[in-house]
């Protein structure tokens, strides 16, 4: 697997922010284009209202709420013979490696001030979504959760 695709993720997920998806959009659609068939344009809909810490509320973050998005669709269960051990143990670890590379996973701590349209929060948040896609494909390398699945990118 291509040691690019972490910056792919990162340049597809900035480009759907600086278009105006917000945070979890595009970290989803982002996704969507690296992972050709594996899941529908339609499903970035469940991603909108996780933007500003779920509709501005500031709590979770939306970068990471769209990365758990992308996870669950690759890693989740399909019924309920199976355990959810493994995709919690999964999330949990992503939830920790971006508090530690972020500072936090609330919205309100990430981007004090609570202006969702200043140029500096706007700066912040590019560069958070970015990052979390770069971090969530290079997450999913290391654990081979992107095994078996084609890179195609636009």
């Amino acid at each position: 697997m291509s040691q690019d695709l972490p910056l792919e993720a990162r340049n597809a997920a900035g480009g759907y922010f600086k278009q105006g998806y917000n945070c979890a959009e595009a970290v989803l659609r982002a996704f969507i284009d690296l992972l050709p068939g594996k899941f529908g344009p339609e499903v970035s809909r469940l991603a909108s209202v996780f933007g500003g810490g779920m509709g501005r509320a500031g709590c979770s973050c939306g970068a990471l709420a769209g990365s758990q998005m992308v996870l669950g669709m690759l890693a989740g269960r399909d019924n309920l013979e199976s355990k959810l051990d493994n995709v919690y143990q999964l999330a949990g670890e992503l939830h920790d490696r971006f508090s530690e590379k972020f500072g936090g996973t609330c919205c309100r701590v990430l981007n004090p001030g609570g202006d969702f349209e200043s140029k500096e929060h706007l700066r912040s948040c590019l560069k958070i979504t970015g990052g979390a896609a770069m971090l969530l494909a290079q997450f999913l390398l290391e654990k081979d959760l992107w095994s078996g699945l084609t890179q195609q990118t636009k």
